[in-house]
């Protein structure tokens, strides 16, 4: 199977061509932008389209994560991932950003035993949390937490990954990331994720808060009464 893999849900904008037959990433391409995905990232796929040698024809699924992350990031990112797949007639699956972090995690510790709790830094005193099995299986819904709950549920697991680690306390400074890092999910464990995530349906944003942008009431125009 053929998959090209999109994330657009953190800083960074990321394209990448998969074949799961030989487990190899044939091509990727990264760049950290903060924000501008919507003008980079069709043009990203094309690039790593041609340094895969392949086409879109050749393509038999796609894979986009879906959030937690950028709420303007990830419609860019769905968007396109669900227009090439509707044109091309192919799957498109959603990949949840703490599913990659608990991927990449195992990955670098060498750790394929015991819970992982993937948890990414909300700000305003909130995690996005999420457990994971042995296996990679989730464990339970993804949810958005206070610090205080946070701390509570990293007794017992085997390990911490993502942003919040900054948040826990002193008896934890094994797992304290670089102060300021920011979460990145890598395009190789979105692809290998996406190629045997069971296909259900379009996929959709995953939002555990809503917008901080507000719809404006204030200046409203007065409905005119076409009885009148």
């Amino acid at each position: 199977m053929i998959v090209l893999a999109i994330d657009t849900a953190g800083a960074a904008c990321a394209t990448a061509i998969y074949d799961s037959n030989q487990d190899r990433i044939l091509a990727e391409v990264t760049e950290v932008i903060g924000k501008g995905h919507a003008e980079k990232l069709m043009v990203m796929v094309d690039d790593v389209l041609a340094k895969a040698g392949k086409t879109l024809p050749d393509l038999h699924r796609i894979a986009v994560t879906i959030g937690p992350g950028s709420f303007t990031g990830i419609r860019v990112g769905l968007a396109a991932a669900r227009g090439l797949a509707l044109a091309l007639g192919i799957d498109c699956v959603g990949i949840s950003t703490l599913s990659v972090l608990a991927s990449a995690y195992r990955e670098e510790k060498g750790d394929r035993n015991g819970e992982v709790l993937a948890a990414m830094d909300a700000k305003r005193d909130e995690v996005y949390v999420q457990t994971f099995g042995a296996g990679g299986e989730p464990m339970d819904a993804p949810a958005l937490v206070s610090v205080d709950d946070f701390r509570q549920m990293v007794a017992g697991v085997g390990g911490v990954a993502g942003s919040a680690r900054h948040l826990l306390p002193q008896g934890h400074q094994d797992l304290l990331p670089e102060e300021g890092a920011m979460d990145r999910f890598p395009i190789e464990h979105v692809a290998r994720l996406g190629a045997v995530a069971e296909v259900s349906g379009k996929p959709k944003p995953l939002y555990l808060r809503g917008p901080d942008a507000k719809p404006q009431t204030g200046f409203a125009v007065a409905r005119v009464d076409a009885h009148a």
